[in-house]
């Protein structure tokens, strides 16, 4: 095997050793139906009901999405008040983490959320 061809092949298999962060519910089906794609790599799944979700993961996905990060269109935000709905992301996020759009993952200090066809492309299963 040529040398050229080797570090092709570390450089290949290095992108799919890199430990991934999963950040979803064990009862959402798009989180399901991913982690079953990803069922060959190193995940860490981190379940934001039973696990919460870290101050420094939280202020790290606010910063890579801002408002986005938040699921308005869920159960839980049509549970709140107008009240609870005016506080900052920050806040609510850190109260109600099952607000959070899921999946969100991390990789390499990179950060993905949704389990759309351009996150698979970018995390190599498409």
């Amino acid at each position: 095997m040529t040398n050229q061809r080797r570090t092709a092949m570390v450089r290949e298999t290095s992108k799919y050793e890199a430990v991934m962060r999963f950040f979803g519910l064990k009862t959402c089906d798009t989180c399901r139906k991913a982690l079953k794609i990803l069922a060959d790599r190193d995940v860490e799944v981190i379940d934001v009901r039973s696990d919460g979700v870290s101050d420094a993961d939280r202020a790290a996905i606010l910063d890579a999405f801002r408002a986005e990060a938040m699921n308005t269109r869920s159960t839980t935000w049509r549970g709140l008040s107008e009240d609870e709905r005016a506080q900052s992301p920050d806040v609510l996020l850190a109260a109600y983490p099952t607000l959070m759009k899921r999946p969100v993952i991390e990789m390499n200090g990179t950060w993905y959320q949704g389990w759309t066809p351009a996150t698979r492309a970018a995390l190599g299963v498409e």
